[in-house]
């Protein structure tokens, strides 16, 4: 599973507020294969990818070349550099035909123009969730590559299975070995950083709070002070306030906490990204890894469900050629290859189900959680829920508003926003 924690870059991105930071830079444009591959064809196609995929691309380059007749030039790119660049870049000719961008950023760049409508296969290798993954207004703009969820770590060398509920976790509290020495009373048996949106939205969804209304749409429909949702921040508040370490309640560096208690053996369970199995794994942890247990009202924690899909610049010269290269890359072959080089989870609905009966805990577990998870909206009144609900749970936790006080004012300052910004 790549480890770059694409959400941790991407959370909160407007892509119309900072487009002129890349515009005169020239970025990281290095050759790595297929530039001259003496075809004497006069189509040709850049793909401009981040270094973690460059292998993956080369390798299945030559057969696109031959069989589609075109000419293909692969160049390292650092994906939200060119994410940025692209309104700017892509008319003045230097971005590349095609590359890879975070569900939540596809559905801003192409309302904004910078992308063009694709056609997705017929063929059942996407479902509704990933069509809607890349799709706004009815439009779709890109072709689902890979998906992602948050899950659940636990260590094996202090309990025996993943606990299948939060009844179980609140029980593990009580264990002393899991008693943080410094503060009475608190536990590091069980940590999530709750105080960041993108990890606790799983509680507000699985209480059955939302976003926006109308599968993402709405935005007069804001669901964050819901009752449901006030129900999730009084049980998380429960959490910060009487059970976990004051370490938890610092949101610069909860983070870090959380990693150093699991890392150290003081932590039995965390929620945390695919990303990170890897610094865990080299931490030495005896690591499993399994899907988020059941809340306390009997609902699946559900998380947004990320990934990343394949795009084609508004802007490119052989729309033709690109399009054929997202059903190709994105075909089952192709995604289990992707499986064997990257050890990331496909989007491709029959690579999925094939990788889904292996024995990686790791991919089982995303997989599983991600049939729970909820597709985050893609339209750009995205990037105000992001601000408003920043101090959603501190607020609360803290003791500085009540949970409903809270959920209420995160509401007001996203509404504010919207009606100013977007109306």
């Amino acid at each position: 599973m790549i480890t770059i924690g694409w959400k941790k870059l991407a959370l909160g991105l407007a892509v119309s507020g900072s487009l002129f930071l890349a515009a005169c830079s020239d970025g990281e444009d290095k050759s790595t294969g297929g530039e001259d591959s003496g075809s004497s064809s006069t189509a040709t196609l850049e793909i401009g990818i981040e270094e973690g995929y460059i292998d993956f691309v080369n390798e299945i380059v030559p057969k696109f070349e031959e069989e589609y007749d075109v000419t293909v030039k692969v160049t390292e790119r650092d994906l939200f550099d060119t994410l940025e660049a692209l309104p700017l870049d892509g008319p003045a000719g230097l971005a590349p035909d095609v590359m890879i961008a975070p569900y939540d950023r596809i559905g801003n760049l192409g309302q904004q123009g910078h992308l063009a409508e694709v056609t997705l296969p017929d063929d059942g290798r996407y479902d509704d969730v990933d069509e809607q993954q890349v799709t706004i207004n009815e439009k779709v703009y890109g072709s689902p590559f890979v998906i992602e969820s948050l899950i659940m770590y636990y260590n094996k060398d202090l309990i025996d299975k993943a606990p299948a509920t939060f009844e179980e976790l609140e029980a593990l509290t009580e264990d002393e070995q899991f008693a943080f020495k410094s503060e009475s009373g608190k536990s590091t048996a069980f940590l999530a950083n709750w105080l960041d949106f993108y990890n606790s939205y799983g509680l507000l969804s699985g209480y059955g709070g939302y976003v926006f209304g109308d599968v993402g749409t709405n935005t007069s429909d804001i669901g964050l002070n819901s009752a449901e949702s006030i129900e999730a921040i009084e049980y998380a508040t429960h959490w910060l306030k009487d059970i976990w370490p004051q370490g938890m309640l610092d949101s610069t560096t909860s983070g870090n906490f959380i990693d150093e208690q699991f890392t150290t053996g003081k932590a039995a369970a965390i929620i945390g990204g695919p990303w990170s199995a890897n610094n865990y794994k080299d931490a030495g942890v005896n690591y499993g890894v399994s899907t988020i247990p059941t809340l306390p009202n009997g609902e699946n924690y559900q998380p947004f469900a990320g990934g990343k899909g394949w795009i084609i610049s508004n802007y490119a010269k052989n729309k033709e050629a690109a399009q054929n290269w997202l059903d190709f890359v994105t075909n089952d072959e192709n995604q289990q290859l992707l499986v064997e080089r990257n050890a990331e989870v496909p989007a491709n609905q029959h690579t999925r189900e094939i990788v889904s009966q292996g024995d990686d805990e790791l991919t089982i577990a995303v997989i599983n959680q991600y049939n729970s998870a909820v597709p985050m909206p893609n339209i750009p009144e995205m990037a105000e829920v992001w601000t408003g609900a920043a101090t959603l749970m501190f607020d609360s936790a803290s003791g500085n508003k009540t949970p409903e006080e809270s959920a209420n004012d995160a509401v007001k300052v996203i509404s504010d926003n919207i009606e100013q910004k977007y109306e």
